[in-house]
């Protein structure tokens, strides 16, 4: 009873599609997540005389043109997908509100300073700037966290900055400093408590995002490495042979589109219940 009174509380708080969505992103993070023993084969494990097979039994959905299962590729991929996900919206969230509440609370010269700084970073072409890390590093995993954790806190810095700019002139914040609160004191005490909706909406904004940017520099090839699958590698191995094996391409779009496309349902409903 309790269950369903709490399945109802859920449904008419964010309605059917939010909770379907959310359950399918629960399943599909755990099966990608145990990506070890969800999988059917090894990412790796090739078979030239299943080159390019359709989907069957032994195989759901097919064999990619190395005769790796497409199936196991798809969870391996979700998994770097969601990996990146989570930790490079984590951490560009936590850059984004750091930044934006220490600029917004200092005020003057040193507020447009960091605000100036923010438009320049944004003003880079974000291909060029992968580029020279790639030319300047190589290519790995965690060139896709430097990457994107370089540009996508820049507007998490500017709600910081703005809610905090509202706040700092409220009247509680006011009594804390004429009290010989510090400023970190106040950040902690009454501005950061008062961000947090808007963090969690920026979050579940953020992550399609993020995804989305990892799927964009796999597809180019600066992403993630062969054999290592991810879903935007996928992606562009199925277009090259999109008329010949079409689920190829199918599968690991459709999976990718169901992820951002749940996501983003989530965070619009987020930002609903917010207002």
């Amino acid at each position: 009873m309790k269950i369903s009174k709490f399945a109802k509380s859920l449904k008419g708080k964010f309605g059917t599609g939010a909770i379907i969505c959310a359950a399918f992103l629960i399943c599909a993070f755990l099966a990608c997540l145990f990506a070890d023993f969800t999988a059917p084969y090894p990412y790796e494990l090739q078979n030239m005389d299943l080159g390019a097979a359709p989907p069957s039994l032994a195989h759901p959905l097919g064999t990619d043109i190395m005769g790796r299962d497409m199936l196991s590729r798809l969870l391996y991929g979700g998994r770097i997908s969601f990996f990146v996900g989570i930790l490079a919206t984590a951490v560009s969230i936590l850059i984004g509100v750091f930044y934006g509440m220490v600029s917004g609370l200092a005020g003057g010269k040193t507020d447009s300073l960091l605000m100036r700084i923010v438009d320049v970073i944004y003003s880079l072409p974000f291909t060029i700037f992968v580029i020279l890390l790639t030319l300047a590093f190589g290519r790995s995993i965690w060139l896709i966290f430097v990457a994107i954790g370089a540009v996508e806190w820049l507007t998490m810095a500017r709600i910081a900055r703005a809610m905090t700019l509202d706040l700092k002139s409220s009247q509680f914040v006011e009594a804390s400093k004429a009290m010989g609160q510090s400023g970190f004191g106040i950040i902690l005490k009454h501005i950061l408590p008062n961000l947090l909706p808007s963090i969690t909406v920026c979050a579940a904004l953020t992550m399609p995002s993020v995804m989305l940017l990892e799927a964009f520099l796999s597809f180019l090839g600066l992403g993630v490495q062969a054999p290592l699958p991810s879903l935007g590698s996928l992606i562009k191995d199925g277009a090259e042979y999109m008329e010949d094996a079409p689920w190829l391409l199918v599968f690991p779009a459709a999976f990718f589109s169901a992820l951002l496309y749940c996501i983003n349902l989530i965070g619009e409903k987020l930002t609903l219940k917010k207002r």
